[in-house]
């Protein structure tokens, strides 16, 4: 009997995962027909977990709703996760682009908070990072932004990550500056 209310729980929890979502942008575009003009809206639409799981999504419709709405779904399916470290901040400093947009990205100490611009701002609140400094270089375009940070969080790694790919153990990896230093005066 446990068992199965066990498995029930599970299936509720993974058909209602707690997404939280952030509107970044909504653009107006008109198409003048005979009788007048049509107009059609884009929304640019963040989904993350706050807890490492961020997407982002777009969506065009006739109506505002309807392109917020197919823009959530789209990100709800384009989920990626990204390794925090002690679940606030990032790992290492990065660098994303995408096209004419340039961002970059450091770690910070607690307590710093969110240091970053509009809809970059948007993914770090929705990804879950609590301290951040980040500063967009390059193109204003809402969609570059977002895709460059994506482009970033996606080539982030943490030290489990790296010591696997390289064969190492983590202690090998996250050595310290002050052993380093030791270390070379006894070897030469």
């Amino acid at each position: 009997m446990a068992r199965e209310d066990n498995r029930r729980d599970r299936r509720d929890r993974d058909d209602t995962p707690e997404f939280a979502d952030r509107l970044v942008a909504i653009n107006r575009v008109s198409k003048t027909v005979k009788g007048g003009k049509r107009f059609g809206f884009a929304a640019l639409v963040i989904v993350g977990d706050q807890r490492g799981r961020v997407g982002f999504g777009k969506g065009k419709a006739k109506e505002v709703p309807e392109a917020i709405r197919k823009a959530t779904e789209q990100a709800k399916r384009q989920m990626i996760r990204v390794p925090l470290r002690e679940g606030r901040t990032l790992h290492h400093d990065i660098e994303g682009r995408h096209g004419a947009g340039r961002v970059v990205m450091r770690s910070a100490v607690p307590g710093t908070g969110i240091i970053a611009g509009g809809p970059m701002r948007a993914v770090f609140e929705m990804l879950g990072l609590q301290d951040v400094v980040a500063k967009s270089l390059g193109s204003q375009n809402p969609y570059n932004m977002v895709r460059a940070t994506f482009d970033a969080l996606t080539r982030s790694a943490s030290p489990r990550q790296v010591a696997q790919r390289r064969g190492k153990k983590v202690s090998d990896i996250l050595r310290k500056p002050e052993t380093e230093a030791a270390a070379e005066p006894a070897q030469a």
